[in-house]
């Protein structure tokens, strides 16, 4: 093997993950080319996750930290390790033996990447249903800040950062409730760094089929805060820009959707107001427009109505979308 390779670490971040970390960090130990070290940060959890990492102990580094997030917890194993590369590993997913592997010739043939990763199986419910390239995503070779602006499925979460990159940058979002890699993606395009794929599937991803209510909800505002940050950073009148400043104004009209089809469905006290608003606002559609005016006069039927649309299609603000299975 290529002694000149670039070297990898492995960063887990654990919440309740008992039941998944022991397969997660198997595969880690399992790579053909073996991560410099591996380093798990147990974000406060409450489950025996110390008991599952046990037979692990003395070939991890596991940090603890109080219950702070995923991005936080992130942030801590990362900035624990020293390779050239720190590569994500969520703590209910695999990595395949090779992942490592083929992530470290792709730095060899491309130095100018400072972010890697690999297409992904997807699995649901034991079973593969799908590759995340192309079924939830295509993988964006050119004009990546504008394909990234577009897309929070554009770059396959579970990445290695060039841990020099990772650090200037100042790391993950830790205010955002979720998006977070979606942010720092976003941060590093329009700061001029590029992303590298193998288009080959090297980790297993599991989906978990609904979100809950109130994780979609908050998803849509973390939407809107996550273009809020970022904006800042393009510079006026350029194409990034404007790309940012659409897609801030259709993330802010998606959330007060959601809010409304949210504060509908749960009876909220204030769904008539916030109805009303979108009624008010010239930004949507007509049709959306007369939709909303007829919540404000009939909450009730308005919510009955959006729940049958669910029960028929599947579709809802507030139900996390699913990838469709490979025919």
């Amino acid at each position: 093997m290529n002694r000149n390779l670039a070297t990898f670490s492995i960063a887990i971040a654990a919440y309740q993950a008992a039941a998944t970390i022991p397969e997660a960090v198997e595969s880690a130990l399992s790579q053909t080319l073996p991560p410099l070290e591996i380093v798990v940060c147990d974000d406060g959890s409450t489950d025996e996750l110390e008991k599952a990492l046990a037979p692990f102990r003395d070939r991890i580094v596991l940090l603890r930290r109080e219950h702070s997030g995923p991005a936080a917890a992130k942030n801590t194993a990362a900035r624990a390790t020293t390779a050239d590369f720190v590569a994500i590993l969520d703590a209910d997913d695999v990595y395949y033996p090779r992942r490592l592997e083929a992530l470290a010739e792709l730095a060899a043939e491309r130095p100018d990447f400072d972010v890697l990763t690999t297409n992904a199986d997807l699995e649901l419910e034991g079973e593969v249903i799908g590759t995340y390239y192309p079924d939830v995503a295509e993988f964006p070779v050119a004009d990546q800040p504008l394909a990234i602006i577009g897309s929070d499925s554009a770059i396959f979460s579970a990445a290695a950062i060039r841990r020099s990159v990772f650090e200037s940058s100042g790391g993950l979002n830790e205010e955002l409730r979720s998006g977070d890699d979606w942010e720092l993606w976003l941060r590093l395009s329009l700061g001029g760094s590029t992303i590298g794929l193998v288009d080959e599937p090297l980790y297993r991803y599991r989906v978990h089929e609904l979100g809950t209510s109130a994780d979609q909800l908050g998803g849509a505002r973390a939407a809107v805060q996550l273009f809020e940050g970022v904006l800042p950073l393009a510079e006026p009148g350029t194409k990034e820009r404007s790309a940012l400043e659409d897609g801030l104004a259709r993330h802010r009209r998606n959330a007060a959707l959601t809010e409304a089809e949210h504060a509908l469905r749960t009876r909220a006290p204030g769904r008539r107001g916030r109805s009303l608003a979108i009624a008010q606002d010239s930004g949507f559609p007509a049709r959306t427009r007369l939709k909303a005016l007829f919540s404000v006069g009939f909450p009730a039927i308005s919510a009955g109505l959006l729940e049958r649309r669910e029960r028929r299609t599947g579709l809802s603000r507030l139900r996390k979308p699913m990838p469709s299975p490979k025919r």
